[in-house]
């Protein structure tokens, strides 16, 4: 995976419940595990913005309801440092579903904004964000 040009804080444990930020028919989803993550052996890992995280669709369109989707993080409360100094925080938590493992969003467009740093890893998913922040 692209590195990205800021250091997110860890915001997100497996199991948290966090929004669907596209119109896949998902609303809230569970996250499941974290690809790629790196942590210490034996510590339960973490998700933060920008990351390629596995998730379980808990609300939204009944026929969704329990089936497991590749997602990427969109938004995090939790503050993290850009290299310009500045500190960024969203007010939700939220995912963008993906419906193959080359990144190609589920959904056509994302409400709300998105960060900068998704951009720079996640470039079809940004094309149908309506802000990047």
């Amino acid at each position: 995976m692209k590195g990205i040009s800021a250091k997110p804080t860890r915001a997100l444990n497996i199991g948290s419940l966090v929004n669907a930020a596209d119109n896949s028919g998902a609303r809230i989803v569970k996250i499941v595990s974290i690809k790629h993550g790196k942590t210490r052996k034996g510590r339960q890992g973490y998700a933060k913005l920008a990351d390629w995280v596995k998730v379980s669709v808990r609300k939204g369109n009944p026929k969704m309801k329990g089936e497991v989707f590749d997602a990427v993080v969109v938004r995090q409360r939790r503050i993290w440092r850009r290299n310009s100094g500045e500190r960024v925080a969203f007010t939700d938590n939220a995912v963008a579903l993906l419906k193959d493992l080359k990144g190609n969003p589920k959904g056509t467009q994302i409400k709300g904004p998105i960060a900068r740093e998704v951009q720079e890893r996640w470039k079809e998913v940004a094309k149908i964000a309506s802000i990047v922040v």
